[in-house]
This record gives C-alpha cells, structure tokens and sequence, in this order.
C-alpha cells in the first residue's frame, strides 16, 4: 500500500460510502474502509478522527465558502437579499452532486449516531451566515434570526429537491423554501 496519496481522503470516501450502505455504517469497520481505498488505517486516521467523519468531508469547506461569498456581496445589499444570493449560489454550486448527496444523507437519516453530527454541520453553517452578516454591520439578533432562516430553507430545499424528479434544479427549490417560509411567516 502506498505510504502517501494526495488524494486520500477523496479515496476513503469513496469506498466508505459503498460500504456503508451493503454493510451499515455500525457494521462497517475503519480497517475495511481504508482496505477497499487501497491505504492503511493509519492513512484513514491522518486524514478523519473516526468513521463519522468521513460522511463529513466535504461539509467542512461549506462554511468557509459562505463566508467568502459574503464577504463578496455589495455593500449596499441588504442582509436578506445578501442570504437569498448566498442560498442561490450554493445550490448552483452542488446542482451536479445530486448523487453522492443523496446516498451519503441516507446513511445519516438511516443512523441515529449521525444525526447529532448532522446537526452540528448545520450550526456551524448558521454560524458562519451569522457572523459574516455581523461583519457587514447588521444587527446580531437580526443576523442571528437570518441564519437561521437560511439553514432551515436550505435543509427543506435539500428535502424537496432529493425527493423531486432527477431534472429538478436545487436552486428552484432553495427559491421555493424561502417562498414558503415567507408565507408562513406573513400569514
């Protein structure tokens, strides 16, 4: 086995993935995902604290790419059209990931284990929305509460567009979410 990949956290993904859903992801042990990658468990290790984590790849840079997004909206644009920008973008920018999205959220809705992880991705979503409206001088509370709003649209867009028919584009269904919680919230 190679003693260096400079793609093996992609590797491990890849073939965790697969065996998580023949075996289940209580059944599927650190040693046969870093096998079925071609790279010892110690590669696995360098790479991902436990197992967990690499159903979380590549939730790790989402943050940090909101953030940037934002910091590169206008300064004359107002904090919710700066939010629904930022849920426009990010749904054009994984419209092609429909796939691997897929398979990986029915392995974490399947495991009561990931939920809380799951959630944690989300908070440190919300957060850096959060913190990027502050910086661009808006209210906390006002920050706090479009955060929020964004993550929930976001997830409910998620819901919508992984049950909808393959030609179905993330981005109608981010505008879609935000409509109905609009409404909602309008009455």
């Amino acid at each position: 086995m190679p003693r260096w990949s400079p793609d093996a956290a992609l590797r491990l993904e890849a073939a965790a993935i697969p065996l998580f859903e023949q075996q289940g992801f209580a059944s599927t042990t650190v040693p046969q995902i870093a096998e079925a990658a071609g790279l010892t468990t110690r590669t696995f290790f360098r790479h991902y604290a436990d197992k967990r984590d690499v159903l979380f790849l590549r939730d790790r840079e989402f943050p940090h790419a909101v953030s940037d997004f934002m910091a590169s909206a206008l300064p004359e644009t107002s904090a919710k059209a700066t939010v629904r920008a930022g849920l426009s973008a990010a749904a054009r920018g994984i419209q092609n990931w429909r796939e691997p999205i897929a398979r990986r959220r029915a392995i974490v809705h399947g495991e009561p284990a990931l939920h809380e992880r799951e959630l944690l991705q989300r908070h440190h979503l919300a957060r850096a929305i959060e913190e990027s409206l502050i910086q661009r001088g808006i209210d906390a509370w006002q920050s706090h509460t479009l955060a929020a709003v964004a993550v929930t649209c976001f997830d409910l867009a998620m819901e919508r567009w992984l049950a909808g028919p393959d030609d179905l584009l993330f981005e109608e269904c981010v505008t879609s979410a935000w409509n109905d919680v609009r409404d909602c919230v309008d009455g």
